[in-house]
């Protein structure tokens, strides 16, 4: 090249590429430091690295509007706290130490009445609400032989009319309590047909089968209690259930049996279904499940409620908490003599010295009285006997007092 020759004038634009290089790798150190653990002293003196280069190339109106990395703090030391000052106990005053015991269950007697609960899952849960309402009586034991899917419809599934008479043997029940019907909403297979739910010949074949079913129980002299059935959430379900409890009612009534309504105790004031309601304290409470079908704790013991009443009164003195059992070892002394023979006097009802006198009364005639009394003075003269002076029936008008006479002098 010839020394006189000039050279290319550059562009001021050629070094724009080697300023964003440089920018990017301030850029790329900036966050490995900032991703980096390091001391507090290291971390302090890279921030003022980072100062200077940035304020090479950028000036110092960016660090200013830039945001600061915060500084690294020590972790704070927890104090421990001073335990609590332990209470001086005065021996000599302070009552002792009560630990507290679950009271005993009650021993069920030799010769306790048993309750036979069948049905479906709604009978499991009146099984469970009888048991607590007769936890205390030693004298009535609760049978609860529910099965969940079961009815009187699919008798190939479970047959009742077969179990029924088997568990009456094995358990001699003084009582039987039936709640079924829930899964029987459903086709129904008999001998000739297939019987749809809600036709007629559904209800009649259905009928047949409640009443048989009960007579099994009364039949043998035994006392039938048949649960209805509650409300449902399914508008459907609980119209259903209204019908079905009027032919449970009609069938079981006609032969000798006792039909629980329930209905009252699982709908309000309006007749409509409630899932949270009054449970057997007054206390409101969740009576039903999330599914609107199967009952809470609390709504199984609220059902049992409603069969306790008539099961007590047919057990009688036998479902009492107070039933004790006596032997020779714990019967009260009576105090009687060992021949009370001999301490009986025999005493005539028309002796009339039983009183100290000599006659019987209306022997001789009342005494004569002189005077007539107030009683036959009103009753045959009318005549009334003047009330005394400031009675409130003394209606006599006052005397007016003559005017005192004024001494002149």
């Amino acid at each position: 090249m010839p020394a006189d020759a000039e050279l290319p004038m550059t562009k001021k634009t050629d070094r724009t590429p080697i300023r964003w290089l440089v920018l990017a790798l301030a850029a790329a150190s900036l966050c490995l430091g900032a991703l980096a653990p390091v001391h507090v002293a290291e971390a302090q003196e890279q921030r003022y690295q980072r100062r200077s280069i940035l304020d090479f190339f950028l000036g110092r109106r960016y660090l200013d509007d830039a945001p600061q990395a915060p500084d690294v703090q020590q972790p704070r030391r927890q104090r421990k706290r001073p335990p609590p000052p332990k209470a001086v106990v005065n021996t000599r005053t302070a009552p002792p130490l009560r630990t507290v015991e679950e009271e005993p269950a009650v021993q069920k007697l030799g010769d306790a009445r048993t309750i036979l609960i069948v049905g479906d899952f709604l009978a499991s849960g009146l099984g469970d609400g009888l048991t607590a309402a007769f936890e205390t009586s030693p004298g009535v034991v609760v049978e609860a032989r529910g099965n969940v899917s079961s009815g009187l419809v699919r008798d190939d599934y479970y047959d009742w009319p077969e179990q029924l008479p088997k568990m009456i043997d094995e358990l001699k029940p003084a009582m039987v309590v039936v709640m079924i019907g829930a899964n029987d909403r459903q086709q129904m297979v008999t001998d000739t047909a297939k019987e749809k739910f809600r036709t007629d010949g559904w209800f009649t074949e259905y009928r047949r089968r409640v009443l048989s079913f009960g007579k099994e129980v009364t039949g043998r002299k035994i006392p039938l209690l048949w649960v209805g059935l509650p409300a449902f959430e399914s508008d459907s379900m609980t119209a259903d259930a209204v019908q079905m409890n009027q032919l449970y009612r009609n069938q079981v009534e006609s032969i000798g049996g006792e039909f629980v309504d329930i209905w009252d105790g699982f709908v309000d004031e309006n007749g409509n279904f409630i899932v949270t309601g009054s449970d057997v304290n007054g206390q409101q409470v969740r009576l039903r499940t999330s599914d609107g079908i199967n009952l809470t704790q609390a709504g199984r013991r609220k059902l049992a409620f409603y069969v306790e009443k008539p099961a007590r009164r047919l057990l009688g003195t036998q479902a009492s908490p107070d039933l004790v059992r006596l032997d020779p070892s714990n019967l009260p002394g009576l105090g009687l003599p060992d021949n009370p023979v001999e301490h009986t006097v025999p005493i005539s009802l028309s002796d009339p010295n039983l009183d100290g006198g000599a006659e019987l009364l209306g022997a001789r005639p009342p005494p004569m009285a002189l005077t007539r009394s107030p009683r036959d003075l009103l009753v045959e003269q009318g005549e009334m006997t003047p009330a005394p002076p400031g009675r409130v029936d003394d209606y006599r008008l006052p005397v007016a007092k003559a005017p005192a006479e004024v001494s002149v002098k």
